[in-house]
């Protein structure tokens, strides 16, 4: 098969879906793999990293569209490149199609197939794709809180972990699933108090085994989160129901029960953010203000730590990639339930029931694509 890797042209993303070592793999399996010249620069691979293990150097993306049956990338294809995918063509990348109608529409016009990374489900409920993003988000999420809670910036100029003498910041988690506890577990190390909220008490009682002792675990319901709200420094979000819109836990009112200055890092805007006031923002501006809470809505976090990132997300990747070029999308999915999963949109139609009910769409199920 013919594995084409585009290089990343969504602002200041500098990942890429495919390291050297999988090249390696894809190579000796027998497949081809398009690199567009650069693809790599910005986590650190060289083109001729890439060329020494048997992928082909193209100088431009449409050249890697036009060559490849499979394509991987890291995050959804943005405008430019609505016009390079083929009818037919498999895309294997994040897309969080329920955050954007233009989008989804754009993909089910293209007839290609579409597997998203954010929906791939394991037994467990896992979802092994999203996780070591989701791990970078969280713990990015508390670094750019504590920068902007510096007055430089225009937050309260609190310092995070306080110093002896002075108490601490105040840092509310929306949500204990994986962004939730790694935000808690790097607020908590440096020293601030941490509220965690969370609808599911088996998850709170995990959590509680878990996390230290300047970490409390408290049920999520309206009354709760209003109440430390108001007492927050810094609000963390990292609410997510797979492959369907986030659920607006913060409406515009809450804004005034907080305190001037205070920040907001809404993790869950890729599924359009858990906070009525947010929207997406980038590595380049990343911030705005509203009733003078201090918003941050960066919708690719990750790529700000690009080797990290990169080489976290290949290593859960990977294995899925080479099944799907072995063995085609068909079979593949046909063998692996929790990819089966993955499948939003196959030539024309939803096939995940999260995107098809944030529209209003017509839902068919992958299994109808599989026979």
């Amino acid at each position: 098969m013919k594995i084409g890797v585009p290089k990343e042209i969504k602002t200041n993303e500098n990942r890429v879906s495919v390291v050297p070592a999988g090249v390696e793999a894809l190579t000796a399996a027998g497949h081809e793999v398009l690199l567009e010249t650069g693809a790599g620069v910005g986590s650190g691979f060289e083109d001729a990293q890439y060329t020494a293990v048997g992928a082909q150097i193209l100088p431009d993306a449409d050249s890697v569209w036009a060559g490849a049956d499979l394509i991987v990338k890291v995050k959804e294809p943005i405008e430019p490149e609505w016009k390079r995918i083929r009818s037919g063509q498999t895309l294997f990348t994040y897309f969080h199609f329920a955050a954007n109608e233009k989008l989804t529409r754009a993909h089910l016009d293209s007839g290609a197939v579409c597997i998203a990374y954010e929906t791939v489900e394991l037994p467990s409920r896992e979802l092994p794709l999203l996780t070591p993003m989701s791990e970078v988000a969280g713990r990015m999420a508390v670094h750019e809180g504590a920068k902007y809670l510096e007055k430089l910036h225009g937050g309260r100029g609190v310092l995070l972990g306080g110093v002896p003498g002075v108490p601490p910041a105040k840092v509310v988690v929306l949500g204990g699933g994986v962004v939730g506890i790694n935000a808690a577990k790097m607020a908590a190390g440096l020293g601030a108090q941490v509220v965690i909220l969370d609808i599911s008490l088996e998850r709170l009682r995990y959590l509680s085994d878990v996390l230290p002792a300047n970490v409390q675990l408290v049920f999520s319901n309206r009354h709760n989160v209003l109440e430390y709200l108001a007492q927050a420094d810094l609000v963390i979000g990292g609410v997510l129901i797979p492959g369907a819109v986030a659920p607006k836990l913060l409406r515009r009112e809450d804004l005034k029960l907080m305190r001037p200055g205070a920040v907001i890092v809404d993790v869950a805007i890729d599924q359009g953010g858990c906070v009525e006031t947010i929207h997406a923002t980038t590595h380049e501006d990343p911030t705005y203000v509203v009733d003078g809470i201090i918003h941050y809505g960066v919708a690719n976090m990750p790529g700000g730590v690009p080797r990290t990132s990169t080489l976290a997300l290949t290593n859960a990747t990977f294995p899925y990639l080479l099944r799907l070029a072995n063995q085609g999308w068909k079979q593949a999915l046909r063998g692996d339930e929790a990819l089966r999963k993955g499948l939003n949109i196959a030539q024309g139609y939803v096939t995940h029931a999260g995107v098809a009910a944030a529209f209003g769409m017509e839902h068919l199920a992958p299994a109808r694509f599989l026979e």
